[in-house]
């Protein structure tokens, strides 16, 4: 399986409900490191994975839809912990959906896996991985 990864980050508030969460009930700020991992078995007839400038273009675009906000405030999350992991499949599926959309080029169709990572710390990451 060939893979190519760009990386990204953002940068946004939230709060959690739940005892299970500490002082991370109350609202706090975290930055993510966010690495979008494609892979596909075939190289396309280019031999790329993805275009890696429409790929880097791509996640920024779907990162700016997130960053600098209080997913607090986001009618989409009301009522969703907005974990880590939780956050990870939100950009999974909003990238699979430019995929759909044609944003990463024709070339882009070949692709079969995506893995959505997000790097809360240097020891802390979650991942969401999917076929498309």
């Amino acid at each position: 399986m060939y893979s190519l990864t760009v990386r990204d980050h953002i940068m946004i508030a939230h709060s959690f409900q739940g005892a299970i969460f500490g002082p991370a009930q109350r609202v706090h700020g975290a930055t993510y490191l966010v690495d979008a991992c494609f892979q596909r078995s075939e190289l396309d007839g280019d031999g790329l994975v993805v275009d890696i400038g429409l790929a880097g273009e791509t996640l920024k675009a779907v990162l700016g839809e997130l960053n600098f906000r209080n997913l607090d405030d986001e009618p989409a999350f009301r009522g969703q912990n907005t974990t880590t992991e939780f956050m990870a499949r939100v950009i999974f599926e909003r990238l699979a959906a430019a995929l759909r959309d044609g944003k990463l080029g024709s070339g882009a169709q070949g692709l079969e896996r995506l893995k959505v990572t997000l790097h809360e710390s240097h020891i802390a990451w979650a991942s969401y991985e999917g076929a498309l």
